[in-house]
């Protein structure tokens, strides 16, 4: 009875571990499955909110729309570590601060899009994207391969 609850056990621990493992994954979403790659974005506005949150901080911003109407709009950014080693700072991206957004809109053609650069007022432009999710690569994020 011990010899079969010492090969047991392990076994066990092994199958919730990647059970876990692979839930997380899941959690995880790719790219292509939320973004379209062919409906690129480039939006001026104005940041109403940052949500420095995992697995992906997610910037709000009003965008005056062609016929002067503001439309609110949602783009999500690479993990907030991630954020921050790219030169991303809490009080860069507060309420308030004007930014134009590149990047690529929802499949769904929600105001929802994956950001992939963000440029500041005063010029400065950061890597927002989620490298190797199947963004689509152009070589402007320097930890892509």
């Amino acid at each position: 009875m011990r010899r079969m609850l010492s090969v047991k056990v392990p076994l066990i621990w092994s199958l919730a571990f990647g059970l876990a493992a692979a839930a997380s994954i899941e959690a995880h979403h790719a790219f292509a499955s939320e973004f379209d790659s062919k409906k690129p974005v480039t939006l001026r506005g104005v940041i109403t909110k940052m949500e420095w949150i995992n697995p992906h901080a997610w910037m709000h911003l009003e965008v005056k729309g062609k016929d002067g109407k503001v439309e609110t709009w949602m783009i999500e950014a690479g993990p907030p570590g991630a954020l921050v080693r790219r030169g991303w700072k809490k009080d860069s991206v507060v309420p308030g601060t004007e930014v134009l957004v590149e990047g690529y809109q929802a499949l769904d053609g929600s105001r929802r899009a994956n950001g992939r650069d963000v440029t500041f007022a005063d010029g400065t432009r950061l890597f927002a994207g989620s490298s190797g999710t199947g963004a689509p690569r152009d070589g402007r994020d320097t930890t892509e391969r």
